[in-house]
């Protein structure tokens, strides 16, 4: 076990981990067993990564832009990142449009199967609390997503993982200043997030010892909270769409890579799939985004002048997994309970809402499902059939969920690559272990 690549052990603490939930649920208490002594494994793992989020971007993106030494070319890297997440999504969007309306899953779910999800979770307090935070976003202006980013106070927006763009902001503007000044009065500042960026990536080591266990312990729990299987297994179809969609969009990215960068997708693949794993078991981007930057710099070769940079900002804006989802789901929907709403118009203003709601709502708490009540209403969807139609969907939104976070940061990967190969700063992997300077 000890010589094995650490995808591997995460991948086995993952099948254990479901094995060990699925065991539990059919034994009287097992279920409590898991929440009291399994559960919080998890959550300490997660609560870990969030810890040094706000460090990492904080130190590595100062870094990232000080070590540039030229404003033209972050202002260089900075478009070309925003111009290819747009077309990433935009081309996730369209993807998933293309296989709902295709394979059409909505023509399987019978009134019965409706009517018992309505039932269940219609009135569900999360259910609810999706519609009303996407009815206050409805009501913000159309830039008020811009004015979020900027802080009114830096120290509260590090204090907080919901306000990623406000920190990442302060920190552009902190590294942009520091090399207006003169160098020497600058290097002080540097040489300090530098030796931070470095300590910082070394915890990130020492978290990563215990991932495969937190993997095992954020499995079972899904699994023993898991939805009534008759009802998984009538919206089958629906998740085996998006899933379908979410492998085709992984395919777009290994040809991206292969054809622009010149790199083995297999490869790729090896490199990123502890932060893909880890994705998966906690179904967050942000959580997971300490463990993508590090796998990018030390084990692709990405300089850290791109990833500090591409890899927070894809973290809170590109989500390209979420977005495919949101097309697949919105048209899902209008098949089932809303068909005279399947025209062509609805489908376009889909793909522009989708595209926008995936920028704008980048701080709001559960994204993904307040993205689609926002989507859902720019066609004109009947407000009272809303708590209905999330109904429909809510039983498989955490296993969807769980996936469609695996393709959005593998998505802010392979941005990270072909922007740093387009800039000249893809080198070789220089891959760094937890006790290389540990005196035995």
């Amino acid at each position: 076990m000890k010589n094995l690549a650490l995808h591997w052990k995460i991948l086995i603490g993952m099948v254990l981990g479901i094995i060990f939930g699925v065991f539990m649920i059919k034994i009287d208490g097992g279920e409590r067993v898991v929440t009291d002594w399994i559960s919080p494994l998890g959550i300490i793992f997660v609560k870990m990564l969030k810890l040094i989020a706000v460090p990492l971007i904080v130190a590595s993106l100062i870094k990232g832009i000080s070590d540039l030494k030229d404003i033209s070319k972050f202002k260089k890297m900075g478009l070309r990142t925003m111009i290819i997440y747009v077309v990433t999504t935009i081309i996730a969007i369209t993807i998933g449009l293309a296989l709902v309306n295709t394979i059409k899953p909505g023509e399987g779910i019978s009134q019965e199967t409706v009517l018992k999800l309505k039932d269940k979770y219609a009135d569900n307090k999360s259910v609810q609390a999706k519609i009303a935070e996407a009815g206050n976003q409805k009501e913000r202006g159309p830039l008020q997503f811009l004015v979020d980013m900027v802080p009114d106070n830096a120290f509260k927006a590090m204090s907080n993982n919901k306000l990623m763009l406000q920190v990442i902001f302060f920190t552009i503007l902190l590294g942009i200043s520091m090399l207006l000044i003169d160098e020497k009065k600058a290097k002080p500042l540097k040489e300090f997030f530098d030796s931070l960026n470095e300590v910082v990536l070394k915890i990130i080591d020492l978290i990563m010892l215990i991932a495969p266990y937190a993997v095992f312990a954020l499995l079972a729990t899904v699994i023993v909270s898991a939805d009534d299987p008759t009802i998984l297994l009538a919206l089958l179809k629906y998740a085996l769409v998006v899933v379908l969609g979410l492998v085709l969009m992984i395919a777009f990215y290994l040809i991206v890579i292969s054809i622009y960068t010149k790199k083995s997708p297999l490869w790729f693949l090896k490199q990123i799939s502890p932060a893909q794993l880890l994705a998966f078991s906690t179904s967050s981007s942000a959580a997971t985004l300490p463990v993508t930057m590090e796998r990018v710099e030390e084990h692709i070769g990405v300089d850290k002048e791109v990833s500090s940079f591409v890899l927070p900002v894809g973290a809170t804006i590109n989500m390209d997994g979420t977005s495919l989802y949101q097309a697949v789901a919105a048209v899902f929907i209008m098949q089932v309970i809303w068909p005279e709403g399947l025209v062509f118009s609805n489908q376009l203003i889909i793909v522009f809402t989708a595209l926008m709601a995936s920028i704008g709502s980048a701080a709001v708490p559960g994204a993904g499902m307040v993205m689609l009540v926002i989507v859902l209403d720019a066609i004109g969807f009947p407000s009272d059939l809303l708590p209905i139609a999330l109904a429909l969907i809510f039983a498989v939104d955490r296993p969807l969920d769980m996936c469609r976070t695996v393709i959005n940061v593998t998505g802010d990967a392979t941005v990270s690559m072909v922007v740093a190969k387009s800039l000249g700063k893809l080198g070789e992997p220089n891959v760094k272990n937890w006790d290389d300077n540990y005196k035995k």
